[in-house]
Formats: structure tokens, sequence, C-alpha cells
């Protein structure tokens, strides 16, 4: 009986430690976005650090306020290599960037879906697709860990600093398995570490929501993803200054399937000098006090 109600006690522990991670971040999105919804810039990278610079330079790119409302911590469509046609997913959609910019590549004939759990984000998006006329983006109000998804119905996830937010890793990794089609692929930008962290850091819901606490050790990040079902994982970007405890990284991996859509060098190394990011960083992430801090 003591053993019994020791693991209740320890579950009941351990789905508060959960809410608690997923209110305050939830929480601390939400004001940054009613910021952006006020007229306020938001961003914590720049516009090079959160799109790739040949976007950036086109004709058709987007407003500089909904580029300011990026969130991220990397460019995950670099090592996307999104192709015509295709539906992508971005888990965590935040204000949408990276949704547009997706939405540029996959072309009319293509769709994106942005799943966010945040209403202010949501509102934030949905005004953003207005200002930008994107027609094939959708947001949908839902968990990483319970996606409001079909079964094997992407060919592409992409996701940019948000699993790291996420106190079910294993959880969110699974659900993306489901959603995505055989064969297909996931590109992430996320917040890694070198070696566990201090408890005191992880047990901290502020540095949570600062992309920090949340932060696995590159090396276990990766197992998740294999455990969850996925092969070829891979880390292709990242973790070039041994310095840094806390890194930005680029993660591939796929589904087990049909590979003949996979584009060529889906999983090709980023070179160094293109592997960079705004929160590389880390200490200087947490002084600038949005996404990464």
């Amino acid at each position: 009986m003591a053993e019994s109600t020791m693991a209740e006690i320890t579950l009941a522990e351990v789905t508060l430690a959960e809410s608690a991670v997923r209110d305050r971040v939830r929480e601390h999105y939400a004001s940054i976005a009613r910021q952006a919804l006020a007229g306020k810039r938001s961003a914590c990278c720049g516009a090079d650090d959160v799109i790739p610079l040949e976007a950036i330079q086109v004709q058709d790119a987007l407003p500089q306020d909904v580029v300011e409302t990026s969130l991220g911590c990397g460019t995950p469509l670099e090592i996307a290599r999104l192709q015509s046609g295709e539906t992508l997913l971005d888990l965590g959609s935040g204000g949408g960037l990276d949704c547009f910019m997706a939405a540029k590549r996959v072309g009319p004939e293509g769709r994106v879906i942005g799943v966010d759990m945040t209403p202010d984000m949501l509102a934030l998006a949905n005004k953003n697709a207005e200002k930008v006329g994107a027609t094939n983006v959708e947001f949908r109000k839902g968990f990483l860990e319970e996606l409001p998804v079909a079964d094997n119905s992407v060919d592409v996830i992409i996701s940019n600093c948000v699993v790291n937010l996420a106190a079910d890793k294993d959880a969110v990794f699974r659900e993306a398995f489901r959603v995505l089609k055989p064969g297909g692929r996931v590109a992430i930008s996320d917040m890694v570490s070198r070696l566990p962290l201090p408890e005191v850091i992880r047990a901290s819901v502020e540095s949570w929501a600062a992309c920090v606490s949340g932060a696995l050790v590159d090396e276990d990040y990766l197992a998740k993803m294999r455990k969850a079902g996925f092969v070829g994982v891979k880390k292709v970007a990242g973790g070039a200054n041994r310095l840094e405890p806390v890194y930005s990284a680029k993660i591939v991996a796929r589904k087990p399937g049909d590979v003949s859509r996979l584009p060529a060098g889906w999983d090709d190394m980023v070179p160094v000098a293109n592997a960079g990011s705004c929160c590389d960083d880390a200490a200087l992430a947490v002084r600038k006090g949005s996404c990464c801090g």
C-alpha cells in the first residue's frame, strides 16, 4: 500500500510540474503576442537569423513587422528543403513567420498547418496571415503532446525553438511521428545542452519559459527521437563553439517508408559559416529577454 501511495504521489507531482511549465510558457508567450498585436517589437532574433538570407532578398519578402514577430532560435527552413505541393506542419507556430515562408516554398498546391497552444499567438498569426495574404496556411489551437492533426497526413514537420519548452518531449515526438506520412521528414531548430543542467535551473519555470531549463542534452534529444520511431536522426548544425553549455542545434530525421520523394541532400551537414543563430550564445540569449530569455 505504501509503495502504491508513493507512486501515486510521484505521478501527481510530475503532472503538477508539467502543468506548471505549460501554464508559465503559455503566459510568457501570450504576453509577447499581446505586445506584437499592440505594435511593439517582440523578436529576439534579427531577420537574417530567423529566415534564410536568400528568402529575405527576394522581391516578395515578408513585411518587416511580420518578420519581427519571430521567436525562433534558428532557421529550420534552411534544412527542410521544401518542395512544391508538400503539406507542412509547424510545431509551435507562434506569430506564423516560418509558416508564411514555408507557404511560399510549397506553393499554391501545397499546404501549411501551424499548431500553437496560446490564443494570443493564434490571434497574432491570423492577423499576420491576412496582412501577407497567405491563403494556403491555417492555424490550429492545440498542444504538441496532443496534435489536432490526422494520422499520416503531413510530408514535413518543422519546429523552431519550441520542443524544448514541452515538459513531456517523448509525447511530442510520438505525436510528430504519428502525423507524419511514411517516408516524411522532420527539420528542427532547438536549444540543447552539452551536459545535464543543474537541478536548480531545471526546476525554474521562469528559465523553462526562457528556452533554458527544458533543453535536453543533445544526445538525449536524438535518442528520444529514435525511441519514437524516427530513423536517420542527425544533428546537422550547432555546437561548433564547445564553450557554450546551451546552444541552438539543427536536427533532421525521417519516418520509415517510401523515400522516393525525399529531396536531395535532405540530411546534409550545414556549413559552419551558415550554422549560427541569435541564440547560440546562451548568456546573450538570456539577456535579450524574449524568446530565449
